[in-house]
């Protein structure tokens, strides 16, 4: 009897301490630089409805502070060195600020007569901001129309949605393609083409509504019309204002060997809500327009709004993950008021305000160069949101959003490439791609001490 009673007594200290025994703590995060999954074109931004003008100088903008503000965009060393620039192709007949001016003002008379197109040079200021993004050496040039001249849609004006009439078809390539030809003769080559923006939905100001079957049908006239016409351009489709929506599109080209054939890059904004699923395609793919809606500005990192630096910085890793996207272009540079932009300019007067998008957009775009490849990452911590990437030149880049209200000290173990002088960046309330003492690596240990609420970036040659 003894003898069953310190059995029974030995088995309950057993199982009290595999009871109170702690979890065993999650595997470290794991990064393989060997892999690759999908390839980064670039990250973005667009400066459509004459807000290039803005940056010009229209509303007093002094040609110090110009460049000021084109360093901060474009420059690789001093800025974001965004590397796509999104330009609009225009419908309006007017000059007014925030319309985009037309190259053909006037009905030629039928979709059959010779259009009598007009060139500026100027575009609203785009010709010059391509111009000084090729200098910084952008090479990606994305020009989309938000909706073809008035006479050619079934409601007679550039605004509230309307359609393409079927018989102006060929017209409407054909109008695309001698943009396109316009900006060749400035010396900038539209790399890609875009013939719609938002297609699902009905704007106000410049729209046209396509379906999914209506986008296919004009892709078999466009792909034509522009493989004919000597241009080095590509096609895009379809910038459907949900990144959901967006998928019925893509299906729609994928299941069409004509359209697909047109097409090179499937884009898509975000508007509707997150990147839930990838689009259904082998194609490259774009996140080609978003930015956090709202009538205020805003210049905080964590602050809750939804509009925040934060903010910006999770749907970038969230978009490049989830969506598997290509390429992230922000909508607006730099604008005027309660703007959601990266940047506001005074109006009228020679100053401007950086916000914190703006840092959470240039952390991944001054290190995640055109030509790098994301590659795999394993990790436990729900916390932390990471992803890797490795450059053309052998240099590597690791993002990580500490979205935990407290510092924790994290070891990654990593595969690939020699670590023996990683540098540390930090985004934050405070700091903006500061660098900061705070990752070392032993072997293929790589410690970080990452600060809450916080972007940190690292490289490693």
């Amino acid at each position: 009897m003894k003898r069953l009673i310190a059995l029974t007594v030995l088995m309950l200290a057993l199982t009290s301490q595999a009871v109170a025994a702690p979890a065993p703590a999650p595997a470290r995060p794991a990064i393989d630089f060997r892999a690759e999954l999908q390839p980064i074109d670039g990250f973005g931004f667009s400066m459509a409805f004459q807000r290039a003008d803005l940056l010009h100088g229209a509303r007093g903008l002094s040609p110090a502070k110009q460049r000021e503000v084109l360093d901060l965009l474009l420059s690789k060393d001093k800025g974001a060195g965004l590397s796509i620039l999104r330009l609009g192709i225009g419908s309006s007949t007017d000059r007014v600020y925030d319309h985009m001016p037309t190259i053909l003002p006037a009905d030629p008379g039928g979709p059959d007569a010779t259009p009598k197109y007009v060139w500026d040079g100027w575009d609203g200021g785009q010709v010059w901001l391509a111009k000084e993004a090729q200098a910084y050496g952008v090479k990606r040039f994305f020009a989309d129309a938000w909706s073809a001249p008035a006479f050619m849609k079934t409601n007679g004006s550039e605004n509230g949605g309307g359609e393409l009439l079927p018989e102006w078809r060929q017209a409407y390539a054909n109008y695309l393609v001698q943009y396109a030809k316009f900006y060749r003769q400035e010396g900038i080559g539209i790399t890609d083409l875009g013939f719609t923006n938002e297609p699902d939905w009905t704007a106000t100001y410049a729209s046209m509504r396509f379906t999914p079957q209506q986008a296919v049908d004009f892709l078999k006239v466009l792909g034509p019309t522009v493989r004919a016409s000597g241009l080095k351009t590509e096609l895009v489709c379809c910038d459907a204002a949900g990144w959901d929506r967006q998928v019925a599109y893509t299906e729609a080209i994928e299941a069409d060997p004509a359209a697909a054939k047109a097409v090179r890059t499937i884009t898509g904004h975000r508007y509707s809500g997150p990147t839930e699923v990838p689009q259904p395609t082998d194609k490259g793919v774009w996140m080609s327009e978003w930015s956090p809606d709202g009538s205020t500005w805003n210049e905080n990192w964590d602050d809750g709004s939804g509009y925040d630096g934060l903010t910006v910085a999770a749907d970038i890793q969230n978009t490049l993950t989830v969506g598997n996207a290509n390429a992230y272009v922000y909508w607006t540079g730099a604008s005027l008021g309660a703007t959601r932009g990266l940047i506001q300019l005074a109006n009228p007067g020679d100053e401007y305000r950086v916000s914190k998008r703006y840092w959470a957009l240039a952390a991944f775009s001054r290190f995640i160069r055109p030509g790098a490849v994301r590659v795999p990452v394993t990790n436990a911590d729900p916390a932390l949101r990471i992803t890797a990437f490795r450059n053309t030149d052998g240099s590597r880049v690791i993002e990580i959003l500490n979205t935990a209200t407290t510092e924790s000290s994290t070891e990654f173990s990593l595969r690939g490439g020699h670590d023996r002088h990683p540098d540390g960046y930090v985004t934050d309330e405070t700091r903006s791609i500061t660098p900061a003492g705070i990752v070392s690596t032993h072997g293929t240990t790589l410690t970080a001490t990452l600060a809450p609420r916080a972007l940190t970036t690292i490289v490693l040659d």
